[in-house]
């Protein structure tokens, strides 16, 4: 476990966005996941044009090229399992929310991928899906409300099958649009979130790296941010 101070685990810290990161989040006002998560889906209209995040999309086509079953943590509007479904993956997209897990299902079966796509309701502080994954991805899993997240990243690499990845995407930087943008908080390293992970001598990392993208807000403003990639693969 990383020990250092003040590192934003295991409650994210930034910027508080969906995996869809125009969409900003504000302050919580209540400490359920639940609660909290439902009442901001329900908040929004049904998103059109659904998009998968393009870490996503890049890390996968040189890391898991060969689809098989993919197990997607706060899949939010599904943008990257319904993605996933088309390149052939046979997803289990989960969420605590069950108005972004209903829209999922309507963005799969308008995608024509309806039978790959599986929703699973998990508040993953108290639970977690049964069975082993070819790939888990934990892209931007990230929440202002207090969760156990170290704890979940770690059930997560439990998760994943032999010859498998666990993928981790999580923002490493503080965008100019976000409502915390004045907070003094440091990110973990790639190397904190690879070290928190405890993994066994069973695994190989195949990257552990911080790149920086350019990204879109809410009102189409631009920035450089930076994001923690860390993928690692079970070899037996």
């Amino acid at each position: 476990m990383c020990s250092c101070n003040n590192v934003a685990h295991p409650r994210s810290v930034e910027p508080f966005v969906t995996t869809d990161e125009r969409i900003p989040l504000m302050s919580p006002t209540t400490d359920n996941s639940t609660d909290f998560w439902e009442t901001f889906y329900a908040g929004l209209d049904e998103p059109t044009g659904l998009r998968p995040n393009p870490v996503l999309t890049d890390v996968m086509g040189t890391t898991a090229p060969h689809p098989s079953t993919a197990l997607d943590l706060g899949c939010g509007h599904g943008g990257d399992a319904v993605w996933m479904a088309s390149q052939g993956w046979e997803v289990t997209a989960v969420d605590v929310s069950a108005t972004a897990l209903s829209r999922v299902t309507a963005a799969a079966e308008r995608a024509g991928v309806g039978d790959r796509v599986h929703t699973r309701r998990h508040d993953l502080g108290e639970d977690f899906p049964d069975g082993r994954y070819g790939l888990v991805s934990a892209c931007y899993f990230h929440t202002p409300i207090d969760i156990p997240r170290q704890q979940i990243l770690r059930r997560a690499a439990e998760a994943v099958a032999c010859g498998g990845l666990l993928l981790i995407v999580e923002h490493a930087s503080v965008a100019p649009w976000s409502w915390n943008k004045d907070d003094d908080v440091r990110f973990p390293t790639p190397d904190e979130t690879l070290a928190s992970l405890r993994l066994a001598e069973d695994w190989t990392v195949e990257r552990c790296d911080a790149p920086q993208r350019e990204a879109t807000g809410p009102q189409g403003q631009r920035a450089i941010v930076t994001d923690n990639i860390v993928a690692v693969r079970r070899t037996r």
